[in-house]
C-alpha cells in the first residue's frame, strides 16, 4: 500500500522553519514511497484564522518546492460532517454537554484536594458529567452555552485496550485517560481539533502521520477516537522539533524564523531547506 501523508497547518500565523521541516518531511516520505502528499487547512477557529495567512502559507510551500495531490481540504467546509460524527457519539452515551466556563473549571481545580493531570496540566474535573439528563436538557433548552466533552471512562470501556505504532518510540500502549474528558465540540464550532483531525485523516485515507514529538500525547486521544468510530489507525512518525540558537522551538511568534522573512532577506529555497536539514 502506497504511503499517504499530509501537512495540516492552521492559518493563524505565517509558516516558520519548524512547520516547514514538518511539511518537507511528510512530502519527502510520500514522494520517496511513490505515494500521495495531501494539504489540509485546519481553520475551524474562525476568530483567529485569516484567508490572507492561508494564501501566504500556500505560497511559501510552493516556493520551497512542495507540490500536493488533489484539492486542499479546508475544515471550515466540512463542519456538518463533524457535527454528524459527534452526534453519533452522543447517541451512544459517550459524549455529554459541559456548561462550565474556564473560570468555573479553574475554581473547581483549585478547590480539589488532588486534581488529575495530563501532559498539558490539570484535567477537567468532570463537574458536568454528574448532571442528570433532565438537568442537561433543561439547560440546553434554556440556551445555556455549552461544549461537548468525551466521557473518557465510558469511551475507554467501549474501545478496549489499544496500541499504535510510532517510528520514533516503537509500539505505544494507548492511554485513554491521558487527555481526560476532552472537548469534542466547542461552544462556537461543532468540532474540536482532536475530532476534526481524526475524521479528516480517516476520510482522506492518510496512512502515515508525520508531526512533532510535542503532539505525541494527542495521539493517545485520537487513536481512542479512531477505535470508537471504526477507523483504521495510521502509522505515526513523531519527529524531533527544530529549535533556534537559544534552544527554543520555532513558533509563529518568531518573526525572524518565518519563511516570508527569510525570503525577504534574500534566502533561496535551497538555503532554507538546508537550514532544516533538507
Amino acid at each position: 500500500m502506497s504511503t499517504v501523508t499530509r501537512f495540516a497547518p492552521s492559518p493563524t500565523g505565517l509558516l516558520h522553519l519548524g512547520s516547514a521541516f514538518s511539511a518537507l518531511l511528510a512530502w519527502r516520505r510520500a514522494r520517496t514511497d511513490g505515494g500521495r502528499f495531501l494539504l489540509r487547512i485546519e481553520d475551524i477557529d474562525a476568530s483567529r484564522c485569516r484567508p490572507e495567512l492561508e494564501a501566504a502559507i500556500l505560497e511559501d510551500l510552493a516556493w520551497l518546492g512542495l507540490d500536493w495531490d488533489g484539492p486542499v481540504r479546508r475544515q471550515s467546509d466540512h463542519l456538518e460532517e463533524y457535527r454528524v460524527v459527534v452526534e453519533g457519539l452522543r447517541d451512544r452515551g459517550l459524549v455529554y454537554p459541559c456548561f462550565c466556563t474556564r473560570t468555573d473549571i479553574a475554581r473547581e481545580i483549585a478547590a480539589a484536594t488532588s486534581a488529575p493531570h495530563g501532559p498539558g496540566g490539570p484535567l477537567y474535573p468532570g463537574t458536568c458529567r454528574a448532571l442528570s439528563a433532565s438537568e442537561r436538557d433543561a439547560r440546553i433548552a434554556r440556551g445555556d452555552l455549552h461544549c461537548l466533552r468525551l466521557d473518557a471512562a465510558r469511551a475507554s470501556a467501549a474501545a478496549g485496550t489499544y496500541r499504535f505504532s510510532d517510528e520514533t518510540t516503537g509500539e505505544v500502549s494507548g492511554d485513554p485517560m491521558l487527555a481526560g474528558d476532552a472537548v469534542l465540540a466547542r461552544r462556537d464550532t461543532p468540532t474540536s481539533y482532536h475530532l476534526a483531525v481524526t475524521v479528516d485523516d480517516a476520510l482522506q485515507g492518510v496512512t502515515l502521520v508525520t508531526r512533532g514529538v510535542d503532539l505525541l500525547p494527542s495521539t493517545h486521544l485520537q487513536v481512542l477516537l479512531q477505535r470508537l468510530l471504526g477507523y483504521k489507525t495510521p502509522r505515526y512518525a513523531h519527529h524531533r522539533l527544530i529549535v533556534g540558537p537559544d534552544g527554543r522551538r520555532f513558533a509563529k511568534r518568531d518573526r525572524s524564523s518565518t519563511i516570508a522573512d527569510l525570503r525577504a532577506g534574500g534566502r533561496t529555497p535551497a538555503e532554507v531547506r538546508a537550514m532544516v536539514g533538507f
